[in-house]
């Protein structure tokens, strides 16, 4: 199903604050603000989407375990507020401590002002892939260090940088790795089949 794309005038456009209170007074709803200030309403994921995301989320608490207070991981109900003004979701996020711990407590209890350095986009029947692909490309353009796409329908995998697509998986028999953004981390494909 493709996501309903809500216009509004510009003169007529949510603020950061109206944004966050519509998005909890229709928390039935994925919703997003792109650059453009349209809200984008998405499904939400299958259940067997939602039990590979808590695999995952599984793998990157247990890595983050074993780092010394290196930063904070959010899942996918967290909003990040972007420097080009969108309001996205990651299926999971990751920022770095000092980077987070910089913002206000009020900043941290809503869209936080911050492009996460690490996001994970995993496909559901209801996404569309090169969705997620611009999407992961905003992600970078607005300072996002690592990003993976999981395409578990294809059984695919992208790893994302700033420079663009760095590696591609075909099938789920590699492993995707944190790079030098995340040293030590590491998902085999393996474990999502």
């Amino acid at each position: 199903m493709e996501p309903i794309v809500l216009k509004f005038p510009s003169n007529q456009q949510f603020t950061d604050d109206e944004l966050f209170d519509f998005c909890a007074a229709n928390d039935w709803f994925k919703i997003e603000r792109n650059k453009q200030g349209q809200l984008i309403i998405m499904s939400p994921s299958g259940s067997l989407t939602s039990n590979l995301l808590m695999r995952i989320n599984r793998e990157l608490l247990n890595w983050l375990d074993k780092q010394n207070d290196l930063g904070y991981l959010f899942e996918s109900s967290a909003g990040f507020k972007l420097p080009d003004g969108s309001v996205f979701s990651a299926d999971a996020a990751f920022v770095m401590k000092q980077r987070w711990e910089s913002l206000t407590k009020s900043q941290q209890e809503k869209f936080a002002p911050v492009c996460p350095d690490f996001v994970i986009e995993v496909r559901s029947p209801s996404d569309s892939i090169q969705q997620l692909k611009e999407k992961m490309n905003s992600w970078m353009a607005n300072g996002c260090r690592l990003g993976w796409l999981i395409d578990p329908i294809a059984k695919k995998a992208w790893i994302y940088t700033q420079a663009g697509v760095v590696k591609t998986f075909e099938n789920f028999e590699g492993q995707l790795d944190g790079l030098d953004v995340l040293p030590e981390l590491n998902l085999n494909l393996k474990l999502l089949v």
